[in-house]
């Protein structure tokens, strides 16, 4: 298994854009003045108002995915994920899930965003992308089914994949102009026509071009975990590709220690620390 390394972080560039949606600091701490280094986010309040389904505004097939993996009511009730991605420089991300705001933790830098705007702590200027990118990046092919119920979604009809003589149905997903930074990219999700179970995922890339494509890449998932009573990865691979055509495994990003919580993380935690900087996107 090939994991999450420098080099397909220096790759990520060429993946994918997702939405930019939008709490653990010690005691006495500002908004403004997050831990540098903090080691577990603290857990301040469990809110009993969890958001529920009052209707149904997904495709029947996208619904059946949502319940093959806990039902979209389990994942509203959820408020903090974290997990690792290993490698040579280990990633710790946490997310608010409600909020949106999240944290990427590595022994060489930090990224976030505070709901906001963007941040980065990179003292050794080690980090060589763009943390607007990729703050969240990991967390939207993570999250996979559940942020596809996002708002500004519109859904429609996909031909099946076919991946070794097995096909698998599927749900386009576009956005509503304006939604996140790149509204212009689109995805397929392909389900187990069995199991009902999320198989295979298709996306755009359109953040740096503002430009619609035609270049669908594909990533697998077929490695499933129970967590906290909703169903999520415990790796995702990218495959080689020509149009709809599968071709070999190209490398696996590996997720461990995965923790989903109903409880709220202190909001301070997300915020930018005093020795940060704010992400300027360049002109």
């Amino acid at each position: 298994m090939i994991l999450f390394s420098k080099t397909f972080r220096q790759l990520s560039l060429g993946l994918i854009a997702l939405l930019i949606m939008a709490s653990c600091g010690g005691p006495g701490q500002s908004k403004k003045e997050a831990s540098t280094t903090p080691d577990e986010p603290a857990v301040v309040s469990r809110d009993p108002g969890a958001a529920t389904i009052a209707s149904n505004p997904y495709p029947e097939a996208l619904q059946r995915v949502f319940d093959a993996h806990g039902g979209l009511d389990a994942w509203k009730a959820k408020r903090t994920l974290r997990y690792v991605i290993p490698g040579d420089l280990p990633e710790t991300h946490t997310i608010d899930l409600w909020t949106r705001e999240d944290r990427v933790d590595t022994d060489a830098y930090s990224m976030g965003f505070d709901g906001e705007r963007t941040w980065i702590l990179d003292p050794d200027n080690a980090y060589e992308g763009n943390p607007e990118f990729y703050h969240n990046l990991m967390f939207y092919f993570y999250a996979m089914p559940f942020v596809l119920a996002d708002p500004g979604i519109v859904y429609g009809d996909t031909p099946d994949l076919e991946y070794q003589g097995k096909r698998y149905p599927g749900v386009s997903i576009s956005y509503n102009a304006g939604v996140g930074i790149s509204p212009k990219d689109e995805y397929y999700l392909h389900y187990d026509p069995e199991t009902g179970q999320m198989a295979w995922l298709g996306y755009t890339v359109t953040y740096r071009t503002g430009e619609d494509s035609d270049n669908v890449k594909w990533i697998r998932y077929d490695d499933w975990g129970r967590f906290g009573g909703v169903v999520l990865p415990e790796t995702i691979s990218w495959y080689e590709y020509e149009g709809r055509d599968i071709g070999e495994l190209r490398n696996t990003v590996e997720f461990a220690d995965i923790r989903v919580s109903e409880l709220q993380t202190d909001p301070v935690f997300f915020s930018k620390p005093a020795d940060g900087t704010y992400f300027t996107r360049a002109e």
